[in-house]
């Protein structure tokens, strides 16, 4: 049951006439009156608990769009429904509105419109459907809540796409660069033709053979496709932030510019995310599919505040990547943690795979470098300087090895490692 805000402008009516007449009749007779009124609204007052609730609509969207969810509500009783519906969402899911009036007549429908604009990623769902189900003269309300599942995953923007198509025309002319059939091991089909002495016997086509007077062999095409394993680092030095948002995000970013121009190339794309256990993962996604894929089991990850154990990492790309493949490592460049976990692990990673590490460079450490004229500005610009030589000599120790390191701002890490992955590509090392 709820009270109005028009009992509460009776009742305060009912005082002044009391005021003025000064009689205990008259406050009982105000009483009697205010309470007969709600005794009715309560009972006149459609019934909540018959009410059939359904959704329907979108169950994901990128950040920054909208998602539209429908409710739909059948009044089965013959009583007409006049209340106040509140859909109540997760305040990150950014749902409006907040409340609607509706009438539904007895046995009929309404539907009711919810947009959400999420403001982070991941899974929201709807926690319940209040009801305030109003009598004729508005003085009180039958008041329930049900709970109508339904759950919209707010996926990754994706705002590199805008990369996509300079990276995808690089692509096409390298493709027409070094383009060329060689005939020989492999496992595409390629032609037929006379066999000379040498050939390995098990290649001979008998069926064309026996329709030809000289015997035939098989020739074949080596394998165009390589595959890529992304390994995104969800320890400790993901959740912290880089402008506006964590370096998980921007590593996410980078890695969805990457499938979808891996994907056009032909190439097999892998992801697993990684601390101290395997987060999330998408193995063997049909090319059509990777992005889509990508987007859904990246969604939900959020970065763990523990350090990321390099030697289990190590030995999960070992265990998913048995044949030669590029790795793509994104991680930070922080000297503690790559020093003591992940150096030690790179001789068996570089002896079996060609490695990527992938870096969010934080673009204040620029501004602070050039900071002179105060003592805190030039105090400031001295740790600056150290923590971006701290990042060099990692990246040097890195490079050492055999590693590619791309160390760039959050804008320019996604086109910065696309680059990485097509000049790989055009050096024949994939």
């Amino acid at each position: 049951m709820a009270i109005t805000g028009r009992a509460a402008a009776v009742a305060l009516a009912g005082v002044l006439v009391v005021l003025a007449v000064r009689n205990w009749l008259a406050v009982v007779a105000v009483a009697a009156v205010l309470l007969a009124g709600i005794a009715a609204d309560l009972l006149l007052a459609a019934a909540i608990r018959p009410l059939v609730m359904t959704r329907s609509g979108d169950t994901r969207v990128r950040l920054g769009e909208t998602a539209t969810v429908t409710l739909a509500i059948v009044n089965p009783s013959r009583r007409a429904l006049r209340a106040v519906i509140r859909d109540a969402w997760p305040p990150s899911a950014g749902a409006a509105p907040r409340h609607a009036n509706a009438t539904i007549p007895g046995r009929g429908q309404a539907t009711l419109t919810m947009n959400l604009k999420p403001t982070r990623r991941g899974d929201r769902t709807a926690a319940s459907v209040t009801v305030r189900s109003h009598g004729p003269l508005g003085l009180a309300a039958r008041q329930g809540r049900r709970t109508v599942p339904w759950t919209v995953r707010a996926l990754p923007p994706f705002r590199s796409r805008r990369h996509l198509p300079e990276k995808l025309a690089r692509l096409r002319e390298l493709d027409g660069m070094h383009r060329s059939l060689i005939r020989g091991q492999g496992s595409e089909f390629d032609s037929l033709r006379e066999y000379v002495p040498g050939d390995d016997v098990r290649s001979i086509d008998w069926r064309g053979t026996a329709r030809h007077q000289d015997v035939l062999v098989r020739t074949w095409r080596p394998e165009r496709d390589r595959r890529i394993l992304v390994v995104l680092d969800t320890g400790r030095t993901a959740a912290g932030r880089v402008g506006d948002a964590p370096r998980l995000d921007s590593s996410m970013d980078a890695a969805l510019l990457l499938a979808a121009l891996a994907a056009r190339a032909g190439d097999r794309i892998d992801l697993i995310a990684f601390d101290r256990r395997i987060r999330a993962r998408v193995l063997a996604a049909p090319r059509t599919d990777v992005l889509r894929a990508f987007t859904s089991a990246m969604a939900p990850l959020e970065a763990e505040l523990i350090e990321s154990d390099s030697g289990a990492m190590a030995s999960a790309i070992l265990t998913l990547a048995r044949q030669r493949c590029l790795v793509v490592l994104l991680t930070d460049l922080n000297p503690a943690a790559l020093t003591e976990g992940l150096l030690p692990h790179l001789p068996v990673l570089a002896s079996r795979h060609v490695l990527v590490l992938g870096a969010v460079a934080d673009p204040r450490l620029d501004a602070l470098a050039g900071g002179r004229g105060e003592a805190a500005a030039v105090y400031g610009a001295a740790a600056a300087e150290r923590a971006r030589a701290e990042r060099a000599r990692v990246a040097a120790q890195l490079r050492q090895r055999g590693v590619t390191v791309v160390d760039a701002s959050p804008e320019r890490l996604p086109p910065a490692l696309a680059d990485a992955y097509l000049d790989l590509k055009a050096a024949g090392r994939l």
